[in-house]
This record gives structure tokens, C-alpha cells and sequence, in this order.
């Protein structure tokens, strides 16, 4: 399975003017749907005055979960343009959405595919592209006298450790990239008395 994916490291901006149509595209990183509504919300208020707002978004690793809106815009000449350039850049975890301020000239169906298109590919290009990869988060608990053992695996490893408690039974929280759990969790169930389980 493949465990990385290509997302934007922060907020970039593209703009693209045809016939006096003004297109200001901004790109963020967003990783849930209440974010995505977030960033709508504000920019529809600061930007009250803009003749459309489009947008396109996809979310999660898998790319499954997307959606575009036209504004107002004919079906199918900006949305999908902008979810178009999201998909040929293989990008998630990103947020476009497409400003336009009407020039008085009229750009037809294939003119705003374009625009929305040139515009949506503006902000990718001026983005920092970065990969991530796919985590799980795993919780390991273990006797006091495990703790050499354990610990010896953990530096081997190079696992960011997310919590940790040395109590009586000690415990950890560490994320580690997906393709890769199923190793430590076999190289842990050899230690005598730890227990591994997946964590949220």
C-alpha cells in the first residue's frame, strides 16, 4: 500500500486576468471538512464584493474524498477545472478556491475552464509541494524490567515518541509511517511482557 502523499506545505496565491476578469486563486492545506467550511465562510465574507468564489477540494491519503462548487458559475467550467489541477499534481489535503471580479466581457464556457484552470495552477505552482507519509499511531505497554529492550528498539527505530508514562507498567504512544508498523510490531511481541495495540 502505498503510505506517502503530496500536499501543500502552507497558504499560496496565483492570479490570472483575462478580458479584464480578475481570477485570484488561493490554495491552503486543510485536513477536514470543518476547515474546509471554515476558509469558505471567511473568504466569502472578505471577499463579499467578488462576482464568484469557486472552489475545490480534496482530503485524506486515499484522494477518495472531494468535492467542487461553480458559484454560479456554468456547470462544469470552474469547479472541476480546479479539482482537475488538484488531481494532475496528485495533491490532497488542499483547498482551492478561485475569486473572480466580472470584467464586463463575457469569456464563454471555454474561456472560464481556462481561466479557472490557468488560475488554480498558478497557486499549486507557487506552493510549497511536500510529502507526508501515511502514520499509525500505536500504544505500547510494557513491565519496568522490558524497559531496556523496548526502549533499545525505539532508538533503532527513530519513531517519534507522542507520550510516555514510568509507572509500574510502563506505556508509550509513538507514531510510526505505516509501512512500517508491522515490523516494529513484530520485533516488540518478541520482548517478553509488552503488549502493542493500534491507537487513534
Amino acid at each position: 500500500m502505498e503510505d506517502i502523499y503530496k500536499t501543500i506545505e502552507a497558504f499560496s496565491e496565483g492570479i490570472y486576468t483575462e478580458k479584464r476578469s480578475k481570477f485570484i486563486a488561493c490554495a491552503f492545506p486543510v485536513s477536514s471538512e470543518e476547515k474546509v467550511k471554515k476558509i469558505l465562510d471567511e473568504h466569502k465574507k472578505k471577499y463579499y464584493d467578488a462576482r464568484h468564489i469557486c472552489w475545490a477540494y480534496m482530503l485524506g491519503h486515499e484522494r477518495k474524498d472531494f468535492r467542487s462548487n461553480d458559484d454560479g458559475e456554468p456547470s462544469g467550467t470552474a469547479g472541476k477545472p480546479i479539482l482537475g489541477q488538484i488531481n494532475s499534481n496528485e495533491l490532497t489535503d488542499i483547498l482551492i478556491l478561485v475569486i473572480r471580479y466580472f470584467g464586463g466581457t463575457k469569456l464563454g464556457t471555454s474561456g472560464l475552464i481556462v481561466a479557472y484552470r490557468e488560475a488554480a495552477s498558478l497557486a499549486i505552482q507557487s506552493a510549497d509541494i511536500v510529502e507526508k507519509t501515511v502514520d499509525d499511531t500505536i500504544t505500547i505497554q510494557f513491565d519496568y524490567e522490558a524497559m531496556n529492550s523496548v526502549m533499545k528498539i525505539m532508538k533503532d527505530t527513530n519513531l517519534k515518541i507522542l507520550d510516555q508514562n514510568f509507572d509500574l507498567r510502563c506505556s508509550l504512544k509513538v507514531r510510526i509511517r505505516q509501512s512500517l508498523s508491522q515490523g516494529l510490531i513484530n520485533q516488540l511481541n518478541k520482548v517478553e511482557g509488552v503488549s502493542v495495540s493500534y491507537s487513534k
